[in-house]
């Protein structure tokens, strides 16, 4: 373990002692970090790290500390809603509104099948919400429709290793990050978006000058300030880059032959398309220095150990799959798997993302089982007991797809769950369209920006207030009591779809229900005998042992009762046939290959290089739009603010959106800090303050993607692109095109007016106004002078967080 001491870290307000804390996990990032919910007379009143689980040793990060001011908003939903025909939202009681949603699901099962019914769900659930999706959903409904924000997230995670490994789950864990010699943080920003996880990385590196650091991003982020070495690469070039360094690791032999030999099949192919990269050529496309990526490449044919951790930089830009899968190749062809210190480490996003892979709540079948394998899918009906014709078959739609459904009226009825797509999709008024199409159930604690499309909002329970397990980025299973009941009219996701299972009546084959159980814990009991000879099996867990051990990395068995620290110890990869989560798709379009044509691969247990190619991004600047548009997540805000913004300190923190632009291009534009500007792209416009500095590269526009009020002009997927990678189906919000325009009034000065009264005049400092008009001197106004006036300046700091200082 790398924290060498613990640190409890406290957010409580209580007039006294608490009542009781309550054993939980923190349900903000991926990290999962162990924590204690504080209760007094039934009330959520703070919360504290839990100094004994390995992952945090009691650190919490900001957004984790002020997760439960959320709980006890005034604004909670505490009544379900129906629009009526004049199209209000109007309170009705649960009878009605769930009545309303199952004539519904009826009507559009006998229109038009069980794909006339898509479920979006959350990453933010639990384990035993999502596999209750999973059964509802296939062996109910019928339906292959199921898919979550996880989609926009980390998608990419998943089919990477399908790729590469043949199953999902990450290879390495946190801890190999521990001992590694150097760590690759390639799009990912854990300073902002993993704080603890930053803090446990830092506090080795203070204490031992380990690991080296190398940092890729275009953005000179808190983590990028960090590095032993920042390769600060031009938009969309990831892949570009790493065929470069992996070229140069080939050529000068610095790779295991004989694990290669052994290990993996598609060596030669997977060289050959690597063989233009020079570092002569990656320089020119990647704008990175010939020199960086030498030491760059060197350093990564050479080290002993080395995890390569990847986030939203890599999976929402152009050739996600791709760029992952280039990683997977370098550690294969390093042989740097499998062994302590050495790995890829995919991350998740949202703290049980995971779950929702492995349970089956999106994408594939339960317990990394292939929905393409005609053994898997009667594996589940057996297990099920049901109809195996009842059981869709093949690949999934993504929600970009299922957009393109709904414009079609194919989707009859759209059950989205825990998410705030209008916020978060990219291109949202094109996605508001489609859902205006769609008979669109919502369930969250609140009303968001998606409720604008609702034709039924049922209130759901928040975090403290259900019990169930979460799995986190590294496979760690971790468990959350529930410290209070939800408010009166208010129900967890869980008991809501138990609830509309019993009135669907679903039923299995011998004519039992085919939702047997009523609780949480019940639901993992069944889970666990889905899991049975998986690559996830999870047979050796209870609740109470996650809590003993605060929690656990699957798989647990038998021959694991503790768990693995890391997968693929024994080199042995989940290739074969009947083992495969997948049978792959084309590298390069994306096309699914069938079984047949994955039998010829011949991969049988060994891990599968594939080419890389490098495409340049499908939108790119131009003469209309000649700025790079990219987006991501501060430190202070989760996803869309939904919970976020009713912490007072979170909201303070951050209370606007705003424009990140480089210096350079500030003063070519003659751009004040803090003005309002109008940032257009081929698909909308938006006006945010501008926040002037050299963390974004000249020619790049960074706006945070969590503010998106209709009632304002903020949203950063006005702007983006609605491309999507061809193997995952992940969109590219990382790169579009934009332009920036000046949102100004004009003012002619008149005789004996000085500038000093004129700056009065419009409530702007002198300096402001100099700087807006490119004046140097007062001399330079003069009656008739036409100044150009910033209609409106605002304060935007946006205060660090450097806990690792």
């Amino acid at each position: 373990m790398s924290w060498q001491n613990e640190r409890i870290d406290l957010n409580v307000y209580s007039q006294g002692e608490v009542d009781k804390w309550v054993y939980s996990t923190c349900n903000i990032c991926s990290v999962g970090c162990g924590c204690h919910i504080a209760v007094k007379n039934e009330k959520i009143v703070g919360i504290k790290g839990n100094p004994s689980h390995p992952i945090n040793r009691g650190r919490l990060g900001p957004k984790g500390e002020h997760q439960w001011q959320a709980n006890n908003s005034p604004d909670r939903l505490v009544t379900p809603l129906i629009r009526n025909r004049e199209g209000e939202l109007i309170p009705s009681t649960w009878d009605e509104a769930m009545n309303v949603i199952v004539s519904k699901t009826k009507e559009v099962l006998k229109e038009k099948g069980g794909n006339g019914i898509a479920i979006y769900s959350t990453g933010q659930g639990f384990l035993e919400g999502y596999y209750t999706i999973a059964k509802i959903g296939r062996a109910g409904l019928g339906t292959h429709l199921l898919d979550a924000n996880t989609r926009l997230c980390t998608a990419t995670t998943e089919f990477c290793l399908l790729q590469s490994f043949g199953s999902d789950g990450v290879p390495a864990s946190f801890d190999d990050i521990d001992v590694t010699e150097t760590l690759l943080l390639f799009g990912h920003n854990p300073a902002e978006t993993g704080t603890v996880l930053f803090e446990r990385i830092m506090e080795r590196k203070k204490r031992v000058g380990k690991p080296y650091i190398i940092v890729v991003d275009p953005r000179q982020t808190l983590t990028a300030r960090e590095a032993d070495l920042h390769l600060q690469l031009y938009p969309g070039t990831n892949v570009a880059l790493l065929n470069g360094l992996l070229n140069f690791i080939i050529k000068n032999d610095l790779i295991d032959r004989d694990f290669i030999d052994n290990h993996t099949i598609g060596y030669e192919k997977m060289r050959a398309s690597l063989k233009e990269w020079t570092l002569e050529q990656t320089a020119e496309i990647t704008g990175i220095p010939e020199d960086l990526l030498h030491t760059a490449a060197k350093r990564l044919g050479n080290t002993s150990s080395l995890v390569t951790t990847t986030l939203q930089g890599i999976y929402q830009s152009a050739d996600a799959t791709t760029a992952c899968v280039a990683i997977n190749n370098m550690h294969l062809v390093r042989g740097l798997i499998g062994k302590p210190g050495c790995g890829p480490l995919h991350m998740a996003g949202q703290p049980s993302s995971s779950a929702n892979r492995t349970a089956g709540g999106v994408g594939t079948y339960p317990a990394n089982r292939n929905s393409s394998n005609p053994m898997h899918i009667q594996e589940m009906a057996k297990l099920w007991n049901v109809e195996e014709s009842m059981l869709p078959v093949g690949p999934e739609k993504g929600i970009e797809e299922q957009i393109e459904m709904m414009e079609n009226g194919e989707i009859g009825l759209f059950w989205n769950i825990g998410t705030n797509p209008m916020v978060s999709l990219p291109n949202r008024r094109r996605a508001r369209k489609a859902f205006e199409n769609t008979f669109v159930v919502v369930q969250d604690p609140f009303i968001t920006e998606t409720s604008a499309v609702a034709d039924v909002i049922l209130p759901a329970a928040l975090w403290g207030e259900k019990e169930g397990t979460m799995e986190n980025a590294d496979r760690t299973i971790n468990l959350l009591r529930k410290a209070v009941e939800p408010p009166n009219g208010v129900k967890s996701d869980f008991n809501i779809l138990l609830d509309f299972a019993k009135r669907m009546d679903f039923r299995d084959l011998d004519g039992g229900s085919l939702i047997k159980y009523t609780t949480p814990e019940e639901c993992f009991e069944e889970w666990k005998t889905i899991t049975v000879g998986r690559p996830c099996e999870m047979t050796g867990i209870t609740y109470d042992k996650l809590e003993q051990h605060n929690g656990l990395r699957w798989p647990v068995n038998e021959k694991n009762p503790e768990g693995k620290v890391r997968l693929y110890e024994d080199f042995n990869f989940h290739t074969k046939v009947d083992d495969a989560q997948s049978f792959t798709k084309n590298q390069f379009t994306g096309r699914p290959l069938t079984q047949e044509e994955y039998e010829k691969l011949e991969a049988n247990g060994r891990a599968i290089l594939h080419p890389t190619v490098y495409l340049r991004p499908a939108e790119v600047p131009n003469s209309n739009y000649p700025l790079w548009l990219t987006t991501g997540r501060l430190v202070w805000h989760w996803h869309t603010r939904t919970k976020t913004a009713r912490s007072p300190y979170l909201q303070a923190a951050a209370p606007n959106a705003y424009a990140e632009i480089n210096v350079e291009d500030a003063t070519k534009l003659g751009l004040v800090e803090g003005e309002y500007i109008k940032i257009s792209s081929p698909r909308g416009e938006i006006e945010v303050p501008a926040r002037i500095g050299n963390c974004v590269q000249k020619g790049l526009v960074f706006v945070p993607f969590h503010f998106g009020s209709w009632d304002k002009r903020e949203s950063a997927n006005e702007l983006t692109a609605d491309f999507t990678d061809p193997l995952s189906k992940q969109p590219t919000f990382k790169q579009s095109s934009c332009r920036i325009e000046k949102i100004r009034t004009a003012h002619v000065v008149s005789v004996n007016q000085g500038i000093e009264s004129i700056a009065k005049q419009f409530g702007i400092n002198v300096e402001n106004l100099k700087k807006a008009n490119g004046l140097h001197s007062l001399s330079e106004v003069e009656a008739g002078t036409k100044l150009e006036i910033p209609l409106s300046i605002i304060n935007v700091p946006i205060p660090e967080y450097l806990p690792f200082k």
